[in-house]
């Protein structure tokens, strides 16, 4: 799989002055487009649009260093519709507009280019399993929150607090079924996956329960599930599972992500220095 993600990164590459479509990437790759975009952003910690941005931008700083295009050229030869269009997004990598910089020679920013490769770091076995699912319900409060990648994120705190110890107690009481007790679901992700995009986010439990008028519910549709466990130190054991997850396990086996609702069961120690957490992420077997 990774051979194949680093031929993806070859093909864009190639073409970086002109159009790159994800269904192209996700042929190269064999793997459906849903799949190479949420590889790809688990991989590299940034969206494709956001790879494929950075790297034009940083070969036609290049170019307009070297002076051999004029500017208008250039920003056209990179997929931008007008001078101005060019100038703001040159700007917001670079720090300094294109005309500034060919007529200073301003230090300019690099994106290097992308390459995948398998660390093995211990020999620590990852825990999983695979679990059939019919259809089934998510009831608790939703938010819409904005997707941050690294450290904590403030509306999901802000939304948290203001639950109140009653309406958790309440939504707790209704979970039946596995995974048990209060999960975090993530739903409706944009499909780039850029940072500060937006997804609904439950605080809730998986039930067959009747849903309160006062929650929200999300009726999920039959289907496969990877589920991954891990413990350690909180929360640095659950940040690498997530890696873990899409760096190793995905690569070994003969499955791939497929669109639906992440679940996040986590239980911390009573000192807070340590968490169990399981992972439920959708999945499909790899077509052969």
């Amino acid at each position: 799989m990774l051979e194949r993600l680093n031929e993806a990164l070859e093909h864009i590459e190639a073409r970086l002055d002109r159009p790159v479509g994800t269904d192209e990437l996700a042929r190269i790759a064999m793997t459906s487009e849903y799949h190479f975009r949420r590889m790809f952003s688990a991989l590299a910690g940034m969206p494709l649009s956001e790879y494929l941005r950075r790297r034009r931008l940083t070969v036609a700083g290049a170019e307009v260093l070297a002076g051999e295009r004029t500017l208008l050229d250039i920003a056209v030869r990179y997929g931008y519709g007008s001078g101005e269009a060019f100038a703001r997004a040159f700007r917001g990598l670079h720090g300094v507009g294109p005309g500034e910089a060919r007529r200073t020679g301003a230090v300019l920013r690099s994106q290097p280019r992308l390459a995948f490769r398998l660390v093995v770091e211990g020999s620590s076995t990852m825990e999983y399993r695979i679990v059939e699912r019919g259809e089934f319900r998510v009831v608790g409060k939703k938010a819409r929150v904005p997707l941050v990648y690294e450290g904590v994120n403030p509306a999901i705190v802000a939304f948290l607090k203001g639950l109140g110890p009653e309406v958790r107690r309440r939504i707790a009481e209704l979970s039946d079924q596995e995974p048990e007790g209060i999960v975090s679901v993530c739903d409706d992700l944009d499909p780039h996956r850029a940072e500060g995009t937006e997804l609904d986010y439950y605080h809730a439990v998986v039930t067959s329960a009747p849903v309160p008028p006062d929650l929200d519910a999300l009726t999920v549709p039959p289907g496969t599930w990877a589920v991954f466990a891990s413990t350690g130190p909180y929360p640095q054991a659950l940040q690498r599972l997530w890696a873990d997850v899409f760096a190793q396990w995905f690569p070994s086996n003969p499955y791939r992500s497929r669109p639906g609702p992440e679940i996040l069961r986590t239980r911390t120690a009573p000192d807070g220095a340590g968490a169990t957490a399981e992972l439920w992420i959708p999945v499909e077997r790899t077509p052969v």
